[in-house]
């Protein structure tokens, strides 16, 4: 399936169409989840792959096999994809479900379903970045142009997948409605293992310590950006060229410094300010280790 030209659109936002088609939508929207089902929803390049693979970890006691035998899109495959429907496995353990839709497609089927949701929310200055470096790569993607540019396509929502603002706060709405577990990108980087034992509790899935130290090992950035299984270099380069930038690129918190001008930071702080005046979500756009003093942006 090629269709790298082609755009589908869904509650009015666009999705490439080399992933997605106006029947896979509408299956994914139809999908009925059923207890027992645990579904990763995020907006794009926010830790998706990340709880992928921590979830795996979780459910193998730390056994490395399927992580690193097994594509991680085979594992926790994507509802919305054209391939899900033949993918979704209904062997023994959860189904692990991969979503970036928005919360008005899924929620009439998760009310109710007893399914759990994790959604992983990252700060948006470093979520612009790298899904502006994942354009580059992407060929199913278009043509980022200069990052200013893309950082403004980006701020009027303007972008495959939409909004980041109005994806964040449609799923936070929710959280009281679904049996929804939160937590951020940043927390994950501040402290991994905390975060693991959090969604263990989370999922009624406890765990011996020398198993956290597992699954701790093999989510680190530094393993699983050298796994075949992870880092999406099993794809054709003419699909996503790995020459152009990394999937897996850096893996950190506040790169969006090194990318950002006075003027755009400025600019992002009063959009964001206006998009989230009815909302009491709070970021982390750096590790609090970082001594503000030592905060530079680009000239």
């Amino acid at each position: 399936m090629d269709r790298m030209d082609v755009v589908e659109t869904i509650a009015g936002i666009q999705l490439p169409g080399h992933l997605h088609t106006a029947q896979s939508l509408q299956y994914a929207q139809d999908f009925k989840f059923t207890e027992g089902d645990i579904v990763i929803v995020t907006y794009p390049k926010s830790g998706t792959t990340w709880m992928q693979e921590i979830l795996t970890l979780i459910y193998s006691k730390g056994d490395p096999e399927l992580a690193t035998t097994i594509p991680n899109w085979v594992r926790a495959p994507w509802l919305e994809h054209t391939y899900f429907k033949d993918t979704l496995s209904e062997g023994e353990g959860p189904r692990i479900i991969t979503t970036h839709l928005p919360s008005e497609v899924l929620f009439p089927s998760l009310l109710n379903s007893k399914a759990k949701v994790i959604y992983i929310a990252r700060n948006p200055k470093d979520v612009a970045v790298s899904f502006f470096y994942f354009h580059k790569m992407a060929k199913f993607l278009q043509d980022p142009g200069s990052f200013p540019e893309f950082l403004e396509r980006f701020l009027e929502g303007k972008v495959n997948y939409g909004s980041w603002f109005e994806h964040v706060k449609g799923w936070h709405k929710q959280r009281r409605n679904l049996d929804l577990f939160y937590i951020t990108y940043e927390e994950m980087q501040k402290d991994l293992r905390r975060s693991i034992k959090r969604v263990c509790r989370f999922l009624g899935c406890p765990m011996y310590s020398a198993e956290v130290d597992k699954v701790e090992q093999h989510c680190k950035f530094s393993v699983m950006s050298q796994n075949a299984m992870v880092n999406y270099t099993l794809i054709p380069y003419n699909i996503m060229d790995h020459n152009q930038s990394k999937f897996m690129r850096k893996g950190v918190v506040g790169d969006w410094m090194q990318h950002f001008t006075q003027e755009q930071n400025s600019h992002f702080d009063k959009v964001f300010k206006e998009k989230m005046a009815d909302c009491d979500m709070e970021f982390m756009w750096f590790l609090e280790e970082a001594p503000t003093s030592e905060i530079t942006l680009k000239q």
